[in-house]
């Protein structure tokens, strides 16, 4: 297997009683939509980023990576197994945008049903095609991509070394309206915003 990084739970949660939850103050009203920057980094793994209510159908997910390094590449996964022991590659950007393939638009992603939905960086081998690593094993473990093709059959080796292969941690987060902007060790920024219909 390449590049294997182990994956825990994502998110747990706790109540607390007499606790009345008003709002968010990462919530903005516009064109029919409620567009939200509720998203939280995980303590636990701080290479992870996920929505901090679980997202259903029918709501857009926004990610735009504002720049990645040539060797990284930024990953929408879900759970493909009630223990996301197992997940599924949703959509990969690298530093010429989007690589997996998109609808009608790089950034925003059509949710079609209710799942656990997590994003984090890769550090990947660095290539002579200049777009990058361009295709995938869509099925792998939670924070493991596997490139395939031609590129990662002439790279095997070098995939198969942590040392190069791995998440990138969040260096710096914060709110900045309705959008949640990410900031990862390298520099690299990515701007997430979550958006459904207001009714």
């Amino acid at each position: 297997m390449l590049c294997l990084c182990a994956g825990t739970s994502l998110a747990q949660t706790t109540t607390l009683p007499d606790i009345t939850v008003i709002g968010s103050p990462y919530i903005e009203h516009h064109g029919g939509y409620v567009i939200s920057g509720d998203f939280k980094v995980d303590p636990r793994m701080p290479y992870v980023v996920f929505p901090a209510d679980a997202l259903v159908k029918d709501d857009i997910l926004s990610v735009q990576p504002i720049r990645l390094n040539d060797n990284e590449y930024l990953v929408l996964q879900e759970c493909a197994a009630a223990d996301c022991s197992r997940a599924h590659v949703v959509r990969v950007w690298g530093h010429v945008g989007a690589l997996t393939p998109v609808g009608n638009s790089d950034f925003r992603i059509w949710i079609e049903h209710e799942n656990k939905y997590f994003i984090w960086l890769m550090r990947l081998p660095q290539v002579t095609s200049p777009l990058g690593f361009t295709q995938f094993s869509m099925f792998s473990p939670p924070l493991t991509l596997i490139p395939t093709g031609e590129e990662a059959a002439y790279h095997r080796f070098e995939l198969q070394d942590d040392k190069i292969c791995h998440p990138i941690p969040v260096k710096s987060n914060k709110h900045e309206g309705a959008t949640f902007v990410v900031t990862f060790v390298g520099g690299s920024v990515v701007r997430i915003r979550r958006m459904h219909a207001a009714h």
